[in-house]
């Protein structure tokens, strides 16, 4: 079983054996642990290191990142549109992370990036793409910003507004 080293995983994986249990998830940490309105992404990835699943929130819309964290890790196992719904069986070789998102900021210059640091939102016409920062295989924000457009279904050459995210990103 892979081991989670934050109480940020730590708890995604809680809330997804709880789900598979039919049971009530424990917190593993202190009351105060989490409290914080944030945004979060919770991915998952199989031992080999493809992707499993990924959903999370550009902004906080529940009343804490514990609250986020669980929604999102739900979500990622079982409604990611991309994958099948995890099984049980499956979980224990899972690796999971949690991003846990800054503020949102419009840039007006593609100087202004860098797909290492930051992660992006892409908007045009009402559709929108994001794309987490520092991602195997996404070395240029050329690429980040094509990658969200695709996502979003935003065809090369359309205008698009840009704001860019920070993340801290738990194991």
């Amino acid at each position: 079983m892979t081991e989670d080293k934050s109480i940020q995983t730590k708890w995604a994986r809680e809330v997804l054996n709880a789900y598979f249990d039919d049971r009530d998830p424990v917190f593993p940490g202190t009351s105060e642990e989490l409290t914080e309105r944030k945004a979060c992404f919770v991915t998952l990835h199989n031992g080999d290191g493809s992707l499993r699943g990924c959903i999370g929130t550009i902004l906080p819309v529940r009343p804490s990142l514990r609250d986020e964290i669980r929604e999102n890790a739900i979500s990622a196992a079982l409604r990611d549109p991309r994958f099948p719904p995890v099984e049980k069986h499956e979980l224990p070789g899972l690796e999971i992370s949690v991003d846990v998102l800054g503020e949102p900021e419009p840039i007006y210059s593609i100087d202004q990036l860098d797909a290492k640091t930051y992660g992006v939102i892409v908007n045009s016409n009402g559709r929108r793409g994001v794309l987490l920062p520092d991602l195997p295989g996404v070395t240029s924000v050329e690429a980040q910003l094509q990658i969200a457009m695709q996502k979003a279904g935003i065809e090369p050459g359309t205008s698009i507004s840009v704001e860019r995210f920070t993340v801290t990103r738990y194991y």
